[in-house]
């Protein structure tokens, strides 16, 4: 059915002054006559959903500056994200006067808990979990599983939920669409409760169902495993039918679709879900008059908070997410009838609620003093460590920035590649490899989303730019033509020039030059992504340093097989790599130490001697990646 977007009491009135009409009823959304009573009439519980998502291990909060670069407070960060977190459940709870009606709170993650980076790693070094230390201490009623919570695969996992809380299966981490049947470890936390595909909270004498969801792209783009992922919209209403049959008329679905538009998509296939909490997306959704991070400005927004989905039966239903690392609290209060149908959503009490400092603004908070010494104080110190190792020097800004490296080539994806292409040659005799002839890094691997500046590198620097436990792999024979489409899928995301953009399967390279044309057919072999099968047209021209030519006009030339080095997340079939069943050997480094190896080694044993240059990485790259048009 449809409900109202209600806008308050006090804005309430101003808008009947303003109007001066003896009563107003009710603002619709998308329009419709006015109802005959206010909105909160017909109210019988109000539900706060107090949520967040991709979290991602940004535990610690970024300093703001004035005009002068001088710091004046700091936003994010996970202890002053538990001060506002904890703040807007005491006030959602807050009742107008005469207000009788009763009002409740949950509070949800919508997935990607925990991301590979320099403050994951203090967990890793000191083996405490210090991202599940404070996902214990906020106090969630469910937990979604996103796709980096798989990153690390399902041991690490397995160890991040049984060990991370005092309380087993409090809160339940969710997936109504993933089977853990081939994973014993994690199978057994799905029979003691831990894991679920949903779950039932009591708040205020209401049952409220909780649903989770998790990426059908989760093999593709993650380590799952032995992990089944199943489709979702079946997996989801089987959970909203037996909720339903159990009595239970309120219905929230937490999931990780990697985008906001999944879930309006997803709920016009649904029925019975009142509210949908989106995750993996980064989206931020505000109102005019919400006040945002002092790093966001109004051109970020990207839609109104809520959006407004229509389900199966035409019904309405309320849509949000929000921006990731701790920034924002999400808040959503809608107003359930007898029924268990949402009529109204309280704008005024619903909105996105920014984690900024004392100094910032009026909503600036203090942090949370547990969080700050259990979490924040141990990391930032094994942070402050790794940045005052500084390893290197660049003589050139270093371009890392996501909407860079996921569709042309950069001055770092180079510098990236080419330390796999000379880690891997190192290490090829003591591994019974040939040295590799080409290497190749996805986008999606490197992680700073900055432009780190000319200057002192430090170790800090290299975990930002590789943070995930991916190691060095060599495939020591890959027939030319499977070589080609391997770039083909790397390349069969970019679209034409009018609708630019990339995906994390593009390739930064070492060893080869190639050029691609837009126009051509796009590599597809995955059914979910597309409805035509193909193995590409879109590269037409690879040629080898050495100067032998692979493709030419979109031909391959005959000829030996290739030696390529890659990551092992690609080698087993991530971002859709089609190494298939090719043998290849995992080298005894990590790709981060690859970096951090080649950086400091000296040139004489084929490294940089601690200096990245502008000769050898010019910003902007030097003509590795051809695109045509």
């Amino acid at each position: 059915m449809p409900f109202t977007i209600w806008a308050g009491r006090r804005r309430w009135r101003l808008l009947a002054l303003l109007a001066t009409l003896s009563m107003v009823a009710v603002l619709l959304v998308g329009g419709g006559s006015a109802a005959a009573d206010k909105p909160d009439d017909q109210v019988d519980f109000w539900l706060t959903v107090l949520h967040n998502n991709d979290g991602e291990s940004e535990v610690l909060p970024s300093e703001v500056l004035d005009a002068d670069d001088s710091v004046i407070g700091t936003e994010g960060g996970v202890a002053h994200f538990a001060t506002v977190r904890f703040n807007a459940e005491v006030s959602a709870q807050i009742k107008p006067k005469g207000d009788t009606t009763k009002r409740g709170v949950i509070f949800v993650s919508s997935g990607d808990n925990f991301l590979a980076g320099p403050e994951f790693s203090a967990s890793v070094r000191d083996r405490i979990w210090y991202d599940a230390l404070a996902l214990d201490m906020l106090k969630y009623d469910a937990i979604d599983l996103g796709n980096h919570d798989f990153d690390f695969g399902p041991d690490l996992l397995e160890e991040f939920i049984s060990d991370g809380f005092r309380k087993p299966g409090k809160p339940p981490y969710l997936s109504a669409n993933l089977d853990f049947s081939g994973e014993p470890g994690l199978q057994a936390l799905v029979d003691n409760g831990e894991i679920a595909k949903s779950t039932i909270v009591k708040e205020k004498g209401e049952w409220i169902a909780i649903i989770g969801a998790t990426t059908e792209n989760l093999p593709f783009i993650s380590s799952p495993r032995n992990v089944v992922v199943n489709q979702v919209m079946p997996a989801v209403q089987a959970e909203v039918d037996a909720a339903e049959a159990a009595g239970v008329d309120k219905i929230v679905l937490i999931s990780h679709l990697q985008d906001v538009d999944g879930d309006v998509a997803l709920a016009q296939q649904l029925t019975g879900v009142d509210v949908m909490i989106a995750g993996g997306g980064d989206e931020l959704l505000a109102n005019p008059d919400d006040l945002l991070l002092p790093s966001d400005g109004p051109g970020d927004v990207e839609g109104p908070y809520p959006i407004i989905a229509t389900d199966a039966d035409g019904n309405d239903v309320p849509v949000v997410t929000t921006s990731g690392q701790y920034g924002y609290v999400g808040q959503l209060t809608v107003g359930f009838d007898d029924d268990g149908n949402v009529v109204v959503v309280d704008d005024e009490r619903s909105g996105p609620l920014r984690v900024v400092s004392e100094g910032i603004g009026p909503d600036g908070v203090k942090p949370e003093r547990v969080f700050q010494k259990r979490v924040g104080a141990p990391v930032a110190a094994f942070v402050a460590d790794l940045a005052a190792n500084v390893i290197a020097t660049s003589e050139v800004d270093l371009d890392g920035r996501r909407s860079s490296v996921r569709s042309v080539e950069t001055n770092q994806g180079n510098l990236i590649a080419d330390s796999l292409l000379w880690q891997a040659d190192q290490l090829a005799a003591e591994f019974g490899v040939p040295s590799p002839d080409v290497a190749l890094q996805n986008g999606g691997g490197i992680r700073n989303d900055s432009i780190i500046d000319a200057g002192p590198i430090s170790e800090f620097d290299t975990f930002s730019m590789v943070p995930f436990p991916n190691f060095v792999a060599v495939f020591p024979s890959i027939p030319r033509t499977q070589f080609k489409e391997i770039l083909e899928n790397a390349v069969s995301r970019i679209a034409p020039p009018a609708l630019p953009g990339g995906s994390g399967r593009f390739a930064q390279i070492a060893g080869f030059e190639f050029t691609f044309d837009t126009i051509g057919t796009p590599y597809c072999q995955d059914v979910i992504n597309c409805t035509t099968l193909s193995t590409g047209t879109r590269v037409t021209e690879v040629e080898l340093d050495d100067g032998t030519v692979l493709v030419t006009g979109g031909a391959v030339v005959a000829g030996p097989d290739i030696t390529v080095a890659t990551i092992d997340f690609l080698a087993r079939g991530g971002d859709e790599y089609p190494f298939g069943a090719a043998p290849f050997t995992v080298l005894g480094a990590s790709y981060q130490q690859a970096l951090s190896n080649y950086i400091q080694a000296p040139t004489g044993g084929g490294g940089l001697g601690g200096t990245i240059t502008a000769a050898d990485y010019p910003a902007g790259g030097e003509g590795r990646i051809t695109q045509v048009p």
